[in-house]
C-alpha cells in the first residue's frame, strides 16, 4: 500500500483553498468587529437548539461545509472579547499575530514536554521567558514554564513554594510526618486561587491567613509581620506570602517592597500574584509602584491578560528554576529525555504539572517582536489612560459616581437624581440597583462590565486591556450605562 486512503487528510490544493477562504472570513469578522453586538441574546436552551439535538454522525461531512458552518456559529454566539466596549473580568482582546501563530503551532504540532519532541519549540519558550522576566524588570536568570492561565500559573509557583520551604521529607512522607502547619498568607483581596491550591493540595483553608487591607486596598504589612509573628509562637510554619501586583477587583498593587521585607526577614517565599497587573511594571513612570519585583522568589503573570495573547497562555516565574525541578521532575524508566546536548537546554515536563503540553510560546513570542517593548508601553499607557477617562467622565455625570480607579480598571456606580433614601436602605437600595444593571449591560450586548463590591458597595466594573478601545467607546458607554440604569431605577421603584 504506497498511499492510505481516508478521510482526515486534506491535499494540498484543497487546504490551500479552505485556509483562504477561512482567512477571508476571519479577516472580515475582526474588521466588522466593532459592529456585532459584544455577546450573544441567546439563552443555553436556544443554543442547543442552534446546535441541533443529533446523534455522532456515522458518516462525515466535507470539511469546508465545517469550516463554514463553525465559523458562523461562532462568530453569531459567541462573547467577543475583542470588541471595543469590552471591559469585563481581565481577557484582553488579542493580537490577531496569536491566532496566526496558533495556526502554525498546530500544524506543526510540537510536544513541549520533552526537548527532543520539540527541539525549536523548548529553545523559543525558553527565550519567550527570558524576555517576559526583562519586560517586568526582573533578572533574565528567571527560569519558568508557560502554563494555562493564572490559577495554574499561580499553582505551579505554591507547589514549588511548598517545597523549598516545606520539611525535606514531605515527598516521601506527605503530611502525616509534620506536626506544624504550614501556613499561607495573603491580602483579602487576593484572587481565589489560594483557597483552591490550599485545599487542593491538602494544607485546608485554614492554613491561609487573611490579611486585612488598609484604606488604600493594600496588604496591611504591619498586621502581616504581627501574624507571622503570633503562628510561629504558637508553633504553625510560615511558609508563604502572596503579594498582589495588581488586584482583579480595582487594580491596586500591594506594597511589594515591604513583604519582600518581611519575608526575607522571616525566610518565607515571596510570590507575586502578578497575572493582570505585572506588565505594566515595562510604564516608566509606574516603576516605582512596582518596586521589590525582583525580590521575588516567583511571579505568575499572563500574557492573555494585558499583554493581548490569545487565550491560553500564562506564565510562571521563578528566581531559582531548581525549585522547579525539585517539586516537579520524574524519571520512569520510558522517559528517554536525557539533556547532553551542548547549549543547556531542558525538559518542560520537569518544570510544571504537565508532561504533554502544546506550543503556548509561539503567539507570545511572534507578539513581542512584532510589538516590541515601546509598542507595548505605548498600548497599556492608553489602557491606563482610558481607565482615567471612564473615571473622570463617571465623576462628572450627575448620575454617576466613580469609586476606585487603578492601573486600567475603573470601579463606579449608578446613583438615580433625587434619591430620597438615607443610610442603610439607601446601601441596600443602590447595590440591588446595581447589581441588576450589571446583569442588564452583560445580557444587552452593547457593552460588557463586571462588577466588584468595594467598602460593602455593589459597583460596576470596567477593566480595559483592549487595543481596540477608543474615547469614543468610553462616551458611549457612559450613556448607555445611564440610560439601562434610568430604565432599571423606574422599575425597581414601582415594584
Amino acid at each position: 500500500m504506497d498511499k492510505r486512503e481516508n478521510s482526515i487528510e486534506i491535499n494540498k490544493a484543497e487546504f490551500r483553498k479552505m485556509g483562504y477562504q477561512l482567512i477571508d472570513t476571519i479577516s472580515e469578522f475582526l474588521d466588522d468587529i466593532s459592529d456585532k453586538p459584544v455577546t450573544t441574546s441567546k439563552s443555553p436552551k436556544e443554543l442547543q437548539e442552534v446546535l441541533g439535538n443529533v446523534s455522532l454522525p456515522k458518516e462525515g461531512k466535507p470539511a469546508d461545509q465545517l469550516l463554514a458552518s463553525a465559523s458562523k456559529l461562532l462568530f453569531d454566539n459567541s462573547l467577543l472579547n475583542g470588541h471595543p466596549k469590552f471591559f469585563g473580568f481581565i481577557t484582553s482582546s488579542a493580537a490577531p499575530i496569536g491566532a496566526l501563530a496558533d495556526l502554525l503551532a498546530a500544524s506543526v504540532n510540537p510536544n513541549v514536554g520533552g526537548q527532543i519532541l520539540s527541539p525549536i519549540a523548548t529553545e523559543i519558550e525558553k527565550q519567550t521567558i527570558k524576555w517576559l522576566a526583562e519586560f517586568i524588570g526582573v533578572s533574565p536568570n528567571y527560569g519558568g514554564v508557560l502554563v494555562s492561565g493564572g490559577n495554574m500559573a499561580n499553582f505551579t509557583a505554591f507547589l514549588a513554594a511548598r517545597t523549598a520551604k516545606a520539611p525535606k521529607d514531605l515527598k516521601e512522607k506527605g503530611f502525616s510526618n509534620n506536626s506544624k502547619q504550614l501556613i499561607s498568607y495573603c491580602s483579602k483581596s487576593t484572587h481565589t486561587w489560594i483557597d483552591k491550591a490550599a485545599i487542593l493540595f491538602g494544607h485546608g483553608s485554614d492554613s491561609i491567613r487573611w490579611i486585612p487591607t488598609d484604606d488604600s486596598n493594600k496588604m496591611n504589612t504591619q498586621t502581616l509581620e504581627q501574624t507571622i509573628k503570633e503562628d510561629i509562637a504558637q508553633g504553625h510554619q510560615p511558609f508563604m506570602v502572596v503579594g498582589t501586583a495588581g488586584d482583579v477587583s480595582t487594580g491596586v498593587v500591594d506594597n511589594l517592597e515591604a513583604i519582600a521585607a518581611i519575608c526575607k526577614t522571616n525566610d518565607l517565599w515571596f510570590h507575586i500574584d502578578g497575572a493582570y497587573g505585572i506588565p505594566a511594571a515595562v510604564i516608566p513612570e509606574l516603576k516605582e509602584l512596582f518596586n521589590g519585583v525582583e525580590e521575588a522568589d516567583s511571579i505568575a503573570l499572563d500574557p492573555h491578560k494585558w499583554l493581548y495573547s490569545p487565550l491560553e497562555a500564562g506564565c510562571t516565574l521563578v528566581k531559582n528554576p531548581k525549585h522547579l525541578i525539585d517539586t516537579y521532575s520524574s524519571h520512569p524508566e520510558y522517559y528517554n529525555f536525557s539533556l547532553t546536548e551542548e547549549g543547556g537546554s531542558l525538559n518542560y515536563f520537569e518544570y510544571g504539572l504537565q508532561n504533554s503540553r502544546g506550543f503556548r510560546a509561539l503567539k507570545v513570542w511572534l507578539a513581542l517582536q512584532q510589538i516590541g517593548s515601546d509598542g507595548y508601553v505605548k498600548l497599556i499607557s492608553e489602557d491606563i489612560a482610558l481607565s482615567k477617562y471612564f473615571a473622570e467622565l463617571a465623576d462628572k455625570h450627575s448620575q454617576l459616581e466613580a469609586i476606585t480607579q487603578n492601573l486600567s480598571i475603573a470601579t463606579l456606580r449608578y446613583i438615580p437624581k433625587n434619591l430620597d433614601l438615607v443610610g442603610e436602605e439607601r446601601t441596600e437600595y443602590l447595590n440591588t440597583l446595581n447589581e441588576t444593571l450589571v446583569t442588564k449591560l452583560q445580557e444587552g450586548g452593547e457593552l460588557f462590565l463586571s462588577n466588584a463590591i468595594v467598602k460593602e458597595h455593589y459597583c460596576m466594573r470596567a477593566c480595559i486591556v483592549n487595543f481596540r478601545t477608543t474615547k469614543k467607546d468610553i462616551e458611549e458607554c457612559i450613556e448607555i450605562i445611564v440610560k439601562a440604569g434610568c430604565e432599571i431605577h423606574k422599575l425597581l421603584i414601582q415594584q
